[in-house]
């Protein structure tokens, strides 16, 4: 009797017990966390505008690196649409594979042209503020999303143009700019102080 009993406690001590573990491990399961998610090809965009726009903001890349960066977003981005408009909107799992390598190799691009020696120089006087400002627009119109990558490399191309026209005049006047060579410059920045206007207006989103 008393064996039959020691038995039958010990099976209840078992039957309370096993609920107990299902339950913790229920638990385990519910709050497990999943691991994060890789980017989309979007996300990606986006965050390289946003690492470009911070680099044309801090001086750390050129108008010539901006444009450049640019133009392949540009292509990245044009290949995109061709690649959709042959699966019926879609990305295959090769698209992917291929966009994403592309933007691998951009990313690197970013980064180098970012810690490399050149870095943007405006000086002062109203000539070096509105160069400054210009980018400055530009930088906001990257971010936002406003200036899509052609109209962005667009843009850094004639502000490139701008820049050498700066250095080139100085040059020819040991260091320093003319009159005249002021007045040029200040129409072509107002030019193409109307073009980011235009560009930022005009509809087009990246």
């Amino acid at each position: 009797m008393k064996t039959r009993n020691l038995i039958l406690s010990a099976a209840a001590v078992i039957a309370m017990c096993v609920p107990s573990a299902f339950a913790q491990q229920s638990d385990t399961s519910s709050t497990a966390t999943p691991a994060d998610k890789p980017a989309t090809i979007a996300q990606r965009k986006d965050n390289q505008q946003d690492r470009i726009a911070q680099g044309i903001d801090s001086g750390q890349l050129t108008a010539g690196e901006t444009k450049n960066l640019e133009t392949k977003e540009a292509g990245v981005n044009q290949e995109e649409r061709t690649m959709r408009s042959d699966d019926d909107s879609h990305l295959t799992a090769a698209d992917r594979s291929t966009l994403n390598n592309q933007q691998n190799h951009l990313s690197n691009q970013i980064y180098d042209d970012k810690h490399n020696a050149n870095t943007a120089h405006y000086g002062n006087g109203e000539i070096g503020q509105r160069r400054q400002n210009q980018q400055d627009r530009i930088a906001q119109g990257v971010k936002s999303g406003q200036l899509t990558a052609g109209e962005t490399s667009r843009l850094e191309n004639r502000e490139q143009g701008i820049n050498r026209e700066v250095s080139a005049d100085k040059q020819a006047n040991g260091g320093r700019l003319t009159g005249a060579d002021k007045k040029a410059i200040n129409q072509s920045q107002n030019g193409t102080s109307r073009a980011i206007y235009r560009d930022k207006h005009n509809g087009a989103r990246r």
